[in-house]
């Protein structure tokens, strides 16, 4: 199987290839058939049970207003069945979101991430992340635009 190594190596090549690089063949490599957004408030999909399909359409629409956009991992810690991931988040605002018109500048955040495996197979996770830092730097640059 594609997905070989341990799985902290398999994390960091599953961040790789599906969301630096927006890879929607990766998603069957690295994704379970069923996977499950545990907790992460503010995303469209939490607590949502999702399937290949359903996560490449997330795949899809997350990184649309930033497909550009590039997780840096900061650390990694398995324990059982999880792997937890610490990182920082860019991309450039090249696409409208939430009412917020691209503006072609450089947007961070960071995040910690549990992720949970079956085997090789990502099956879902649970995240906390910096989502009222990416509203106010969209704010801050609307507001700079007027």
């Amino acid at each position: 199987m594609p997905t070989h190594g341990t799985r902290k190596e398999i994390l960091a090549r599953f961040l790789q290839e599906v969301w630096n690089e927006g890879s929607l063949e990766a998603v069957e490599r690295y994704v379970a058939p069923r996977y499950t957004v545990h907790h992460d408030p503010g995303d469209p999909w939490d607590g949502k049970q999702l399937s290949l399909e359903e996560y490449k359409d997330r795949l899809v629409r997350s990184r649309a207003p930033f497909p550009d956009e590039r997780f840096t991992i900061r650390e990694l810690f398995e324990d059982g069945g999880a792997v937890v991931a610490t990182w920082v988040w860019t991309g450039v605002h090249t696409g409208d979101l939430a009412g917020f018109p691209a503006s072609g500048k450089a947007i961070s955040m960071s995040g910690i991430t549990v992720y949970y495996f079956d085997g090789d197979r990502v099956t879902g996770h649970w995240q906390v992340v910096d989502r009222l830092g990416v509203f106010r730097q969209l704010q801050h640059l609307a507001q700079a635009a007027r």
